[in-house]
């Protein structure tokens, strides 16, 4: 399988749309050519440990009310477009994503990365938790499956916090500014939300790909 990476960040709403396209055209695949690893990037590294409301900060960031609500409404229209029954409005604080990235990560060692990621995703944009707090990132860890009293001893710690930092930090290096950005094999770099039907040239492609190189080597 190829690796794909999902460069993300779960309070972008833009990264959850990514993802719903993807997911589209992987169900409509024949075959799924992905093996998909989550890496780390915050649009706000700087964001205090807990969080801020969430209002001031859009208004900050979209240069007042009137900004933000422009800006807003067009992404709930995109992500209402995909099918997405989100209620951003509930969304309270803006969260330091550090630890919700630590539980993707630590999720990805018992095959339940993409669950985590999902249910992340939807607590935050559906149900309006914050997903920097510790309760929060247990209870949704051991709903997919993973030990509550383990997470929230890993929580308590630093473990992983320094090598996702260097993945962020490699990231941008990159080039990296925003995200969603996937990266297919190591090499191509595909940016932003792409569209299923986009997602689906890719993965015909690399199906057709792998059909002539099986080919070539019998």
């Amino acid at each position: 399988m190829i690796q794909l990476d999902i460069i993300s960040d779960p309070v972008c709403p833009w990264c959850y749309i990514g993802k719903v396209r993807l997911d589209r055209a992987l169900a409509a695949a024949r075959s799924n050519p992905f093996r998909i690893v989550w890496r780390m990037f915050r649009l706000n590294p700087d964001m205090p440990a807990e969080g801020m409301d969430r209002r001031a900060y859009l208004d900050a960031k979209f240069g007042g009310p009137a900004g933000t609500a422009r800006v807003y409404g067009a992404v709930d229209a995109a992500g209402r477009a995909e099918g997405i029954d989100w209620d951003l409005d509930r969304i309270g604080r803006a969260p330091q994503t550090l630890d919700a990235h630590r539980l993707i990560r630590w999720a990805a060692a018992e095959g339940a990365e993409q669950r985590v990621a999902d249910a992340i995703f939807r607590a935050y944009f559906h149900d309006g938790q914050d997903i920097s707090d510790h309760d929060t990132l247990v209870q949704i860890g051991a709903s997919c499956g993973m030990d509550a009293a383990i997470l929230r001893h890993l929580l308590a710690g630093d473990a992983d916090r320094a090598e996702l930092e260097a993945e962020e930090a490699e990231a941008r290096q990159m080039g990296v500014t925003g995200v969603p950005c996937f990266v297919i094999g190591g090499r191509h770099v595909v940016q932003g939300a792409q569209e299923s039907d986009t997602w689906g040239r890719i993965i015909a492609e690399l199906a057709a790909l792998d059909a002539r190189m099986t080919e070539a080597a019998r």
